[in-house]
């Protein structure tokens, strides 16, 4: 009887000590996995590098000739392929970690996106058509519907098939237009035409602007109907607002704007090419490097850990305000840029 209990307390305490081993494997290995996918989530962290135009046209137009609309239309596929072939790929639509967990590079990939799909907007109503009644070019129309198909996709379809085909189309767009034996693709630099584009720049920098001020809280006065005095509105608003971006999304709002100046910065250098004599002939040139400038210094490395939000004149930095900074003198420059170009 003894020895009956005996082996039996032996055999219960062999099987806890197995059951332990495995427990402890198991643990070690959920760690490892967390401690892997921790690094790899630093290391798909790091923004994009900077590319010059010379750089996307090489790529996109090798052998083809430098004419207008080229530098443009180049930059805008080697935009849409660095957003998907960095780093850990797209990953606003990652289900698995670490993408899952993260939350800035998929804003960072938003602001891009954004700007991708004003320019190709323009493209297809404006810089491509002679006038408001001729025909837009299919190519053009494909793409910029690709590129307002949903980020965050994962599946049937997934979002980077689309964005694939919407590069597709803009470089069937782009042999078109280097090929002069072929004349049905083109690209009109108009001053009209890069008015049409700006002003929609402007209105999303503007936006970016007070989204990153409204970091600390504002109170301001409701100006929707100043200077129209036939003016109405839907509903009535009262005359004074508290405006505050919540704190859970002050860092989303940062890097949506890095990212949004990141694309606009190349977008404008494209724009420096194709548009050379009309920015010569208006004066303007110097404005627009004065905006490239401005945008060059939202890319500058941050250092902090986290973004901060201080107060306005705290002890900590504010990092929105910082940006807003930025954004606004950028913006401003666009607005003094449109004048320019409507100037006969």
């Amino acid at each position: 009887m003894k020895q009956g209990i005996r082996e039996r307390w032996n055999d219960w305490r062999e099987d806890v000590q197995t059951g332990g081993w495995a427990m402890r494997t198991v643990m070690i290995g959920v760690l490892v996995y967390l401690l892997l996918t921790t690094a790899l989530g630093f290391f798909w962290s790091s923004e994009p590098d900077r590319f010059t135009v010379r750089e996307s046209v090489a790529t996109n137009a090798a052998g083809q000739p430098m004419l207008v609309g080229v530098a443009t239309t180049s930059t805008l596929i080697k935009v849409m392929e660095t957003v998907l072939d960095k780093p850990g790929g797209f990953l606003s639509n990652d289900i698995f970690p670490p993408g899952v967990w993260m939350d800035n590079v998929p804003s960072w990939e938003y602001g891009v996106m954004i700007q991708v799909r004003d320019m190709s907007k323009a493209m297809r109503e404006a810089f491509s058509r002679s006038q408001s009644q001729s025909t837009e070019d299919i190519s053009l129309a494909r793409a910029e519907s690709r590129f307002n198909f949903d980020h965050r996709s994962w599946a049937i379809p997934a979002s980077e098939s689309e964005y694939r085909d919407g590069i597709k189309s803009m470089q069937n767009y782009l042999v078109r237009l280097t090929d002069e034996d072929r004349h049905n693709a083109q690209f009109f630099a108009r001053a009209d035409n890069l008015r049409y584009w700006l002003k929609t720049v402007e209105s999303r920098m503007g936006s970016l602007s007070q989204r990153l001020s409204a970091s600390v809280g504002q109170r301001r006065l409701n100006t929707d109907l100043a200077g129209d005095t036939s003016a109405r509105q839907s509903t009535s608003t009262p005359k004074e607002m508290e405006v505050k971006t919540p704190w859970s999304e002050i860092d989303d709002v940062f890097y949506e704007t890095r990212g949004s100046a990141w694309a606009l910065l190349h977008f404008l250098r494209a724009i420096e090419v194709d548009f050379a004599d009309i920015l010569e002939k208006k004066n303007a040139l110097v404005s627009l490097q004065q905006i490239i400038r401005e945008l060059e210094a939202t890319q500058e490395n941050v250092y902090s850990p986290m973004i901060l939000n201080g107060g306005g004149f705290g002890m900590l930095a504010n990092h929105s305000l910082v940006m807003a900074s930025y954004i606004s003198r950028a913006n401003a420059g666009i607005t003094d840029l449109r004048e320019l170009l409507s100037q006969g």
